[in-house]
């Protein structure tokens, strides 16, 4: 579960507007650190993520994080070990791209990451794009909080505003009756493909939105408002507003 205080400090604290998504990415690559940290004490910073990444270990280090947490909710699935190896692994190495190549293949065979959401060895191991590896992490935290492993602020913040869309959704009034009928028996894409992602981890979440920060430094102090502030000023998603040039 979210940690309430983390949410609010994230969110009330004053933040300037981000003016190109080179700054989203900074910030997102801010929390993904601390979230790694926290998790395993890796020396990672905003500035050094590539570098604390490039060998593998680590990002294997999490699979099989990941596949703990899993194993005690969905106890019928294997969920294998990802194999890597520490020694030897020099950046640019063999051995580094091997436990990349690990690490994602982990990616797309257990947890089924979509291929937008995923990134290449070189994207890793030869800088060839922050953005990818980013926006993969985000997605296999995302999963990791499905299964009770603690998450980054920025998923955290994603399941506030999902908690407070249920919310309203439930306390709709019952007027209207007939029309939710007929959209309830319109399946979307997207709502088939929520379903398959339910099917994965079962211990179902809410849709989230990755959110958009611009406006934080807007935020009053009052926690009683976030869940709306959020909902309000982060709606718009960071993959296409925030990091997208």
């Amino acid at each position: 579960m979210a940690d309430q205080s983390n949410i609010q400090s994230a969110a009330c604290k004053s933040i300037r507007p981000f003016r190109s998504s080179e700054e989203y990415l900074y910030a997102m690559k801010e929390d993904l650190a601390e979230w790694l940290h926290a998790l395993y004490g890796l020396d990672i910073t905003a500035d050094t993520f590539t570098e604390s990444l490039e060998t593998g270990c680590a990002l294997c280090e999490l699979a099989n994080s990941v596949n703990r947490a899993a194993r005690l909710v969905q106890p019928r699935r294997p969920w294998p070990d990802v194999a890597y190896q520490a020694r030897g692994a020099a950046p640019g190495s063999f051995v580094a791209r091997d436990n990349v190549s690990n690490f994602i293949g982990w990616c797309r065979g257990e947890l089924r990451v979509k291929d937008v959401l995923m990134f290449e060895t070189n994207d890793l191991v030869e800088r060839g794009s922050d953005k990818n590896v980013v926006l993969c992490l985000l997605e296999v935290a995302r999963r990791g909080a499905r299964f009770g492993m603690p998450a980054p602020v920025l998923v955290q913040l994603e399941e506030e505003i999902a908690r407070e869309e249920s919310r309203e959704r439930e306390g709709g009034t019952a007027d209207g009756g007939h029309g939710r009928g007929r959209e309830r028996g319109r399946r979307t894409e997207e709502e088939e493909e929520e379903e398959e992602e339910q099917q994965l981890a079962p211990v179902w979440q809410p849709q989230r939105r990755v959110c958009d920060m611009r406006n934080l430094d807007e935020l009053p102090d009052t926690p009683q408002c976030l869940p709306s502030l959020l909902k309000a000023q982060l709606s718009a998603n960071v993959m296409r507003a925030g990091v997208t040039p």
